[in-house]
């Protein structure tokens, strides 16, 4: 168990135990992959807060206490309900800078031409906040929401596992990195795990963004310090950019699973792949084969291929490219795709592998509204850029772009990215049922779809689901083979009975950082809620008592 430092703040900081209990409450949940995240959030609700005024306060934390997956320089997703499940979203995708560089070959995947897209992070809880004040009588003030990250920003919090995992990974990039080194490496050297890690530039941004509220990030003073900073460092962004960045208010997706509805984001999310892939599963009676079995994975694992054939294929910004959402989620074309699956031999791999780091992030409340939540810089660190003096670590969404003009996906000024973010709910008799959601690139509805059919055909409950033994199909970081990851844990048999069925297999560590760290909260009928988060995480899910 990591314990805080108790010299950093005058309220002693909250133990960090990631001990992966399974929380339970009738009143209301939270769920973050850090423990001081999750406190925070519910610390709103005990004060009679609404479940999106404890995500902002949980998002805000975040980007505080987990640098290395989440920031104020990035993106994030959120869908919304009611208990009544009335559902919208906001898409939180940063578009690109008007002006753009002459890339050759390709968009650089770090520094300061990778920080092409603006950040909506900010903007996503602005209007959430905004909605909750309308809606659903919010009574919590902006300000208080930031009071928990303003203090661990300017007082310290303890390193976690995941940070210094992620530090340690990136150590041969720290040299062309100078304000991530002189920010997280304040002694010339990486902190220790339970290390105080203060960082005085962030906590005056925030400071800023709490006393003038969110659109300071995009129109006020802390809009010109931001300005001001990605123009030091050779960003293509300007003030007017940041100016004209707004989230977008949808209506979600939907797709049919087991009686219920699976509900995500529109594009340019892949929010659609995930759905798409559940409702080819919907197509198969999975609970007849054992979860865990080598059937239960190859199943899966080729409804991940159909649905990434059509991701790479068709999704873009649909204010620049048409993208057939309605023709894709047709019964008849989920037919189709279900009907091209081989029980019994694997389809080839052809597809290239994007890595990315976020965060997920969850709450219901007394009144059973509820809101999922991704927030992410991209890659891990982001651009591996800060703007300036501001803290602010900026991110690299913009070298998902392609320069491919036959692409969906083609980098164009003012244009959103594709996305690998796609948070879900659930509704089962038409109310929430099932928040979800994970971090990990590519590896979202990978990790969605073994989540998900744990928790709706196997009745699982989130803990167990979540602990199960994930997969991940593709190049990663560390392995470039177009390879079958999976985690030692399933078993020889299941190795050697994919292998058979011509999957190339590659063990991983059983609970490794590859498979994601998906967060799940469970809602019945009879008001019971119970809610975790992945013990691969530095996380966990707490409910009112």
């Amino acid at each position: 168990m990591l314990t805080a430092v108790a010299a950093a703040a005058p309220r002693p900081l909250w133990a960090l135990d990631n001990t992966g209990a399974l929380a339970r409450s009738k009143t209301g949940m939270v769920t973050s992959p850090h423990e001081l995240a999750t406190q925070a959030g519910l610390e709103v609700l005990r004060k009679g807060g609404n479940a999106i005024e404890a995500v902002i306060a949980i998002g805000a934390t975040l980007c505080v206490t987990y640098p290395h997956f989440s920031g104020l320089g990035g993106d994030s997703f959120i869908v919304i309900s009611d208990r009544k499940g009335n559902v919208r979203t906001l898409s939180g995708a940063g578009q690109a800078a008007l002006n753009l560089p002459n890339y050759s070959g390709s968009v650089p995947i770090r520094g300061p031409g990778s920080a092409l897209t603006a950040a909506t992070t900010v903007d996503v809880w602005d209007q959430a906040f905004d909605f909750s004040r309308k809606s659903w009588a919010g009574k919590q003030s902006w300000a208080s929401l930031f009071e928990r990250p303003i203090e661990y920003a300017g007082k310290g919090f303890p390193v976690t596992p995941s940070q210094r995992f992620w530090q340690d990974m990136e150590a041969k990039n720290l040299k062309d990195w100078p304000d991530i080194q002189r920010i997280f490496m304040p002694a010339g050297r990486m902190p220790e795990i339970g290390e105080p890690l203060v960082q005085p530039e962030l906590a005056k941004s925030l400071e800023m963004l709490a006393a003038n509220g969110g659109r300071d990030f995009y129109e006020g003073k802390l809009a010109a310090h931001i300005a001001a900073g990605l123009k030091q460092i050779g960003s293509p962004l300007t003030a007017d950019d940041l100016a004209r960045c707004r989230a977008r208010d949808e209506t979600p997706l939907r797709v049919g699973y087991r009686g219920g509805e699976l509900l995500g984001l529109r594009p340019p999310t892949q929010g659609l792949t995930t759905l798409e892939i559940m409702g080819i599963l919907d197509r198969f009676e999975l609970a007849k084969y054992p979860e865990g079995s080598a059937d239960y994975y190859h199943l899966l694992v080729e409804a991940v291929k159909q649905a990434f054939i059509d991701r790479s294929r068709y999704i873009g910004d649909p204010e620049f490219v048409d993208v057939p959402v309605n023709q894709l989620l047709s019964a008849s074309y989920l037919d189709a795709r279900a009907k091209a699956i081989n029980l019994e031999k694997a389809m080839p791999w052809p597809h290239v592998f994007k890595k990315g780091d976020t965060v997920y992030l969850a709450a219901t409340d007394r009144d059973g509204n509820c809101v999922s939540m991704l927030q992410t810089v991209y890659y891990d660190w982001g651009s591996g850029m800060v703007a300036g003096d501001t803290g602010i670590i900026w991110h690299n969404r913009g070298a998902s772009f392609t320069l491919d003009p036959a692409s969906p996906n083609c980098l164009k000024p003012g244009k959103r990215p594709f996305h690998t973010l796609n948070p879900g709910i659930y509704l089962k008799s038409g109310r929430p049922h099932l928040l979800y959601g994970t971090q990990g690139a590519d590896g979202q509805p990978q990790t969605l779809a073994a989540v998900l059919t744990r928790l709706i055909d196997y009745n699982m409950d989130p803990l167990t689901a979540l602990s199960r033994p994930r997969f991940l199909l593709g190049k990663t970081f560390s392995d470039a083979r177009d390879s079958l990851k999976l985690e030692k844990d399933a078993g020889e048999e299941v190795f050697k009975a994919l292998a058979g069925r011509g999957h190339e297999i590659s063990p991983i560590p059983a609970q490794s950082p590859l498979a994601g760290h998906p967060g799940a909260i469970r809602i019945d009928a009879d008001g019971s809620i119970t809610g975790a988060h992945d013990p691969r995480s530095d996380g966990r899910a707490l409910g009112l008592s």
